[in-house]
């Protein structure tokens, strides 16, 4: 059998090959636009230095406790820093982000931690009314929980073993993490809200999330540094990979709001 020209001395390797991930975006903002504000939270403000060591701090706190490819990590989080960093840590461990929309039940956030086998869960006294009952809920092994405090707000319950900040203490901010082998590999899993049943599952990938947040950011139409103050809560826009595409603009600062 005849050999294919076009097969021999022409496979993939790291000269002439990379993963497309939204992964890369962030460290490029990191590197081009160490002191642009990337987040705006109350009286806080971290530059994309800042963010990209805060993520992989995240990324290295949840590996040390052995978070890695294949496993769950779940946030039930309002648009904050913590969420921005969620989306971009939790897939430098190789593991995959589920963003629970705050709307639903207890019924329905129980469901999803059960079906998603959730090894982490990341959440906001916030949404506690909703959490707690839904973790009583669950029959099997329950997430390591951990709480996001945050001083503008005092209502709702701390459920968890420990408290965000602190948990990224126990990371590191140089941590070295890679992109995905394959770039097939999943980066989020969303689910419907279940109006005709259980919620059903919807998975990502990194190629997918790329190129979703690639073609949505057009460098015309926004300000050389834009300002944006997401409408939609990320526990939804996850699946519209809206705060992955904030990286590809010209360093915008993502304002956080409840």
């Amino acid at each position: 059998m005849a050999v294919n020209p076009y097969s021999v001395g022409l496979e993939q390797n790291p000269a002439n090959f990379v993963a497309l991930s939204p992964l890369s975006f962030l460290e490029r903002s990191a590197f081009v636009y160490p002191k642009r504000i990337s987040i705006i939270q109350d009286d806080r403000k971290y530059t994309w230095k800042e963010s990209y060591d805060r993520c992989r701090q995240l990324a290295s706190a949840l590996k040390s406790r052995g978070i890695g490819k294949g496993d769950t990590v779940a946030v039930m989080l309002p648009n904050s820093a913590p969420m921005f960093e969620c989306h971009f840590g939790v897939p430098m461990t190789g593991a995959v982000l589920n963003t629970l929309n705050t709307r639903l039940d207890a019924e329905a956030i129980a469901f999803m931690l059960a079906h998603g086998e959730a090894k982490v869960l990341i959440t906001d006294p916030e949404f506690s009314a909703i959490v707690k009952p839904a973790l009583a809920l669950l029959e099997g092994p329950k997430p390591l929980v951990i709480d996001t405090l945050e001083p503008a707000f005092t209502g709702g319950e701390a459920l968890g073993e420990k408290d965000y900040e602190a948990f990224l203490k126990e990371g590191e901010p140089d941590f070295a993490w890679q992109l995905p082998e394959n770039e097939w590999d999943a980066i989020a899993l969303n689910y419907t809200s279940g109006t005709t049943g259980n919620p059903k599952g919807v998975v990502y990938h990194h190629r997918g999330a790329y190129l979703n947040a690639a073609s949505t950011s057009f460098p015309g139409a926004w300000h050389r540094t834009p300002s944006i103050c997401g409408p939609c809560r990320c526990s939804i826009a996850t699946a519209g990979a809206f705060p992955g595409r904030s990286p590809p603009m010209p360093a915008p600062a993502f304002v956080c709001a409840r």
